[in-house]
């Protein structure tokens, strides 16, 4: 028996929520093209008969201008401890910028091997990736360097195979039939955010937050009530939309998903609430999930 703990680290938008799906085969994580998508410590379980390992998806390292953002590189830069390995994921279509080498700077700390995961090759040519290869292997002793396209699922199976060379545990830390350790009442929030943010502007994805405040499962239905959380009136117009119309897009989106995780009727209610300067405010935070980490 083989297990241990995996932590996905980079910049925003680099595509580790869509690797983690990619892996598990499972949508255990939200994704869109917008940045921070990611706001909360998703664990995947992968697990074979003889194997099992724990994906940490963390929230993309980026400047912070919230204290939000702030809360959010603090848990990113805590999962690059005491894993059994650091997925360094990275846009190789996009290149190595200088947010890459910030994030590469705090790996330095860090005692766990750094396996390179070079994403969204899909998008490039063979000529290109070796070019990629060969400008990124010297700026940092990475364990391994990997090439995969997370969204086309290629070259996943032997990213697996190269994890379990360095996995340090021989228990099963969860039952061999989990997929992750979210409950679904956070997985619908999270579905949610996922279809407003796929169908709004770019300035609304920083302004909005999902809980989940009544998750209810009988035989054959599970009712749910999800508050979205806006900091100003003129973002929760845009999110109801004209006579209501992009909230009922957003629920029916959700919950035919949630129907199909779930295999039962699902019955979703939506209501959106202003909560001005939300991010800034500490017992909302908590509220929401988000933990403090001893932060400065």
């Amino acid at each position: 028996m083989k297990s241990g703990f995996v932590s996905l680290i980079g910049r925003p938008n680099v595509g580790k929520s869509t690797l983690l799906n990619a892996i598990l085969n499972f949508k255990v994580a939200i994704t869109s093209d917008k940045a921070q998508t990611t706001r909360n410590i998703i664990q995947g379980i992968y697990n074979e008969s003889d194997v099992q390992i724990v994906f940490l998806d963390t929230p993309g390292i980026h400047k912070p201008k919230s204290k939000l953002g702030k809360i959010l590189n603090k848990e990113s830069y805590a999962l690059t401890k005491d894993v059994d390995a650091i997925l360094f994921v990275v846009d190789a279509h996009a290149g190595f910028g200088k947010g890459d080498e910030f994030i590469l700077e705090s790996l330095k700390k860090s005692d766990s091997p750094v396996i390179l995961i070079l994403n969204k090759i899909d998008q490039m040519s063979k000529e290109e990736l070796i070019y990629t290869i060969e400008e990124v292997k010297d700026v940092y002793p990475f364990a391994e360097i990997v090439p995969v396209s997370a969204l086309k699922k290629d070259n996943i199976t032997h990213l697996i195979e190269v994890i379990k060379k360095y996995l340090t545990g021989n228990i099963r830390y969860f039952d061999e039939d989990m997929v992750t350790s979210s409950p679904m009442s956070f997985i619908a929030s999270e579905l949610v955010r996922e279809k407003l943010l796929n169908q709004t502007i770019e300035e609304v994805p920083h302004s909005l937050t999902c809980l989940t405040t009544r998750y209810e499962e009988k035989e054959n239905l599970i009712s749910i009530g999800v508050d979205i959380i806006v900091d100003r009136d003129s973002i929760k117009r845009i999110v109801i939309g004209k006579g209501g119309e992009r909230l009922k897009n957003v629920g029916t989106q959700a919950r035919i998903e949630l129907e199909a995780m779930t295999g039962k009727k699902v019955f979703l209610e939506l209501f959106v609430k202003t909560i001005k300067n939300w991010r800034e405010k500490e017992s909302y935070l908590s509220e929401l999930g988000f933990k403090e980490l001893d932060l400065k």
